[in-house]
């Protein structure tokens, strides 16, 4: 297996006016190119710190992050990221939006013309093609979250990062986009990781799902292969029994292994709570 993304020996602690919080401690885990990891585990257990550590949005305590045998010191475009909230900016179209991306990324070497073609395919391949010209504000929330995830695959990033982006959908539109999700990444070929609380979305999405430990001073409990062949249907799946069987590690480890939050010692503020994990 390719080493693509390196996280060895990760911890993150919050220095605060209330003491030291120990988000994370003793991370270690390898993403190959091409596959697609869902990090998972209770609210409070570091999911989203440790996707923002990859991300290069903070730099980690001790331990050593790389992608593509480069050191993540920041933000940068072989990693593009998709959070719950789109962020799109509402006073520009949805092919303005994508394209204020693709123009920091490749507006130095490209003409306009090859800017705006990328663009284009960007947006037809989240199907939006037809809603180019439409303003945020004359979307549907579902719509929305494919123009945030059309906007990070413009960029070409080597890794696409997802921060619970279907969580604020209802059920109908979440399950189509996770559908969506599986042709976009079979047709990219994208190294993917995704925080989650969904079991069903790491089970039919994963190729592994990486189980975190309660808070604070959270680690990698667990890693499940997930040993669906692709590409994946979740109506076939729903019977399937190893895909029953996944499913069922997940919820022993979250609900009977760790089914109980540890209590945060008196010293952790509740701030940094917060920002170990949303």
């Amino acid at each position: 297996m390719e080493k693509f993304v390196r996280i060895e020996n990760v911890g993150q602690t919050f220095v605060t006016p209330r003491g030291s919080f120990v988000a994370l401690r003793d991370i270690d885990l390898t993403v190959a190119r091409g596959e697609f990891i869902s990090l998972i585990g209770h609210s409070g257990c570091g999911k989203s710190t440790l996707l923002n550590l990859v991300a290069g949005l903070a730099r980690p305590t001790c331990g050593v992050l790389l992608c593509a045998e480069r050191e993540i010191t920041g933000p940068g475009p072989d990693r593009a990221v998709v959070f719950q909230n789109h962020s799109l900016l509402p006073w520009l179209t949805c092919f303005q939006n994508v394209h204020l991306a693709v123009q920091r990324v490749f507006g130095a070497q490209e003409s306009k013309a090859r800017l705006a073609e990328r663009t284009r395919a960007a947006l037809d391949l989240v199907g939006l093609s037809h809603a180019q010209a439409k303003l945020p504000g004359e979307i549907s929330g579902g719509m929305k979250q494919r123009v945030g995830i059309a906007r990070a695959l413009a960029i070409e990033p080597k890794v696409l990062l997802m921060d619970e982006p279907f969580g604020a959908l209802d059920a109908l539109t979440r399950a189509h986009l996770q559908d969506e999700l599986l042709k976009i990444v079979a047709a990219t070929r994208s190294t993917v990781v995704m925080v989650t609380h969904d079991v069903d979305e790491a089970v039919l999405l994963s190729d592994r799902i990486v189980m975190l430990t309660n808070g604070p001073a959270a680690t990698i409990g667990q890693v499940l292969a997930v040993p669906l062949p692709r590409p994946r249907e979740r109506v076939a799946l729903s019977a399937d029994p190893a895909y029953l069987a996944c499913r069922a590690a997940v919820v022993d480890f979250l609900h009977r292994r760790h089914g109980h939050l540890a209590q945060a010692p008196s010293a952790a503020p509740a701030e940094a709570m917060e920002t170990a994990d949303a």
